[in-house]
Formats: structure tokens, C-alpha cells, sequence
């Protein structure tokens, strides 16, 4: 029988909070009788702080705060606990505060990797996590910083993001009209890129070790003449790629190869946030750093909005950044009566 894993996004056991925690799952989401609430039953027979038991249930608000994940994160975490304190001892509550510290510290080194794709002294970088927490935000706003002389001017700008479907010869095209030094090309959300082979390829010479990164199309081409994009040129610029797709999650073999291929040419970010109380502490994070500026709202009506989506954090259809703009933009059509726009629009029906 092949066994199953769960992360906890939100959960209790005896009081303690298991938000973020991998599982082995021995029996499926019940309900308790008479309450909102329902449980799994887990196995935490190899894990620490579980007094020697081998099962145990975990509180859970609702079926959507587990989620199943792979052996291999249930692997890390596993290992990862076992570095914690032995059973018995308490590990020191983090506050919320702390914890806002520690996602912005991430997210930071985003920043600064962004800045130094922008500034040459990395050819490229990979950024991993789930969708809508800021990945692109981040990134985004780091590049438009470097492209003010060039808006100031009327230059084209340097750095461009590419998104959707991609097809081999449209990426080749692509890299070859950033192939100067100093221009970045950033593929968000372009995931079909990593399951075809020809694209890997081509990424992995624009991002090759070597001295000079020289791109080929080996195949005769009347779009790319009628383009005037070469058959073969030197590809100087870097290159970020953003996507949801967890890589250490991989089950193909070849594409794991691939995969590992490009990551050995570039820096690798992952930017996975585990639990619900971090996602939900990284809208508050990221709303204090402005992103809700461009509505031109009063701070307690911001502060408002986010105590909304905190209250209501199992009934919107996602948490995410998106989630917050979707509020917000109801905000600015009808400030005084958003709420109830969103319980309409942004709630999944029971």
C-alpha cells in the first residue's frame, strides 16, 4: 500500500500548533461530531515532540488545510525535526512579529539576487513557490528600478517579462533580442518551457559556465531570416525564470536530469511558504511595504482590509496577493461596501 503525506497548513495538536508540519497520513479527513472542525489521523512514530506515540490527530479547521504533498518533503521536514529539541522540551513560540522578520529576510534575498542578475555578476537565477505570493511582485519592482534612466530617456527598456506559452523558436528569438550585456529576460509562468527538451537545451546554454554562451539553431528557418535573427549568436544577458513548479518534486527522471542540469548553471530560490499562518503573515508583510499604496487608502482602512481576509482566510478562494488586490480593487469601486462585493465574489460557495 503506498503511504501518503499531508502538510498541515493550519492545525492543532493539544494545543500546539502544527502549521507548516509533514506527515505520513494513516487515515483520511473526519469531521467531529457536533463541530466545525474535523482531524487526520497521522504517523509521527519517526518524528520528535510526540511524547513516543505512533499515531496521533491533528485538528484541522476544514479539509482545505491539508495538503498532499510528496515523499520528499516529508523526507526534509523529518530531517529537519530530528535537528529540534528531543520529546519532552518545548521549542520557544515564535511571535508574529518574528516571523514577518524571517519572511521578509527571504524575500530580501530575492531582491538582491534580482539586483544581481540586473548588475552582471550572476547570469541567471530560478525562483520556486506557490502562486500569489510575490514572486513576480518582487521581482518586477526590483527591475523597474533599474529601468528608470532608460524610461527617463525613451530607451527601450533592458529588462522584459515574458509570460504564457512559449514554443523553442520563439524562446531562441527571445534570447537572442536580450543577448546584450546587461539585459535581463525574465519567463514567468512559462512552465511549458520545462517539459520540452529543445527549450532546456537552449536554456542551458544561455546560462553555460563557460567563458562565451553561444546559442545555434541547427535547423533551416524562414521566420527566424525573415526576423533577422541569426542561426547562431553569443548570448551575454541574464536570464530569471519564475514558476510554481517545485523542482525537488519532479517524478520524471529525464526531466529531473534536465532540470538539475539548469540548476547547476544558476542560482536556485525557493521561495515555498508552508504554512497558512506564514501566507497570511506575509499579506501583512507586504501590504506594510506598500503594495496597497497605488489605492491611495487610509492606513485603518487598509488595516481593515487585511483584518478582513484574516477573518475570512477559510472561505476566500486562495490566499494570496492576488486575493488582497481583488479586495482592494472592490474597495476603490465601493469603499463602504466591499465586503460585502467580496463575500459575493472572492468566497467559494458552501
Amino acid at each position: 500500500m503506498n503511504k501518503k503525506y499531508i502538510r498541515i497548513e493550519e492545525g492543532t495538536y493539544r494545543g500546539s500548533d502544527q502549521s507548516g508540519r509533514v506527515f505520513i497520513l494513516e487515515k483520511d479527513y473526519q469531521k467531529y461530531m457536533g463541530r466545525e472542525e474535523g482531524f487526520v489521523t497521522v504517523n509521527v512514530s519517526e518524528l520528535n515532540g510526540y511524547e513516543g506515540l505512533d499515531k496521533v490527530r491533528i485538528t484541522v479547521p476544514n479539509i482545505q488545510a491539508i495538503d498532499i504533498v510528496s515523499e520528499a518533503e516529508y523526507l526534509k521536514f523529518k530531517q529537519e525535526n530530528a535537528k529540534t529539541t528531543s520529546s519532552g522540551s518545548k521549542e520557544k513560540e515564535e511571535s508574529d512579529e518574528e516571523a514577518i522578520s524571517r519572511i521578509e529576510g527571504r524575500f530580501n534575498i530575492l531582491t538582491e539576487m534580482t539586483e544581481a542578475v540586473a548588475q552582471q555578476k550572476v547570469k541567471g537565477m530560478i525562483v520556486s513557490g506557490p502562486p500569489g505570493i510575490g514572486k513576480s511582485y518582487g521581482v518586477e519592482s526590483c527591475m523597474d528600478r533599474y529601468s528608470t534612466f532608460d524610461d527617463i530617456a525613451g530607451k527601450k527598456r533592458k529588462f522584459e517579462v515574458v509570460k504564457g506559452a512559449m514554443s523553442a523558436i520563439g524562446l531562441y528569438k527571445k534570447l537572442y533580442e536580450h543577448a546584450d550585456a546587461g539585459h535581463v529576460v525574465c519567463f514567468d509562468d512559462c512552465d511549458v518551457i520545462l517539459y520540452d527538451d529543445l527549450c532546456l537545451n537552449l536554456l542551458k546554454a544561455a546560462l553555460d559556465t563557460g567563458r562565451r554562451r553561444t546559442l545555434h539553431w541547427n535547423t533551416e528557418s524562414r521566420f527566424l531570416h525573415s526576423e533577422g535573427v541569426p542561426n547562431s549568436f553569443e548570448f551575454r544577458g541574464g536570464v530569471i525564470f519564475i514558476t510554481n513548479v517545485k523542482f525537488d518534486n519532479v517524478k520524471s527522471k529525464k526531466l529531473r536530469d534536465h532540470l538539475e542540469a539548469l540548476q547547476s548553471r544558476c542560482h536556485y530560490l525557493d521561495l515555498t511558504i508552508d504554512s497558512m499562518r506564514d501566507r497570511m503573515l506575509r499579506i501583512r508583510q507586504i501590504v506594510r511595504a506598500g503594495m496597497l499604496d497605488k489605492y491611495n487608502m487610509p492606513d485603518d482602512e487598509k488595516a481593515a482590509l487585511v483584518d478582513y481576509i484574516f477573518e475570512n482566510k477559510h472561505r476566500l478562494r486562495e490566499i494570496s496577493l492576488r486575493m488582497v488586490l481583488k479586495v482592494a480593487d472592490l474597495w476603490k469601486m465601493k469603499p463602504d461596501g466591499y465586503q460585502q462585493l467580496a463575500d459575493q465574489t472572492c468566497m467559494r460557495s458552501h
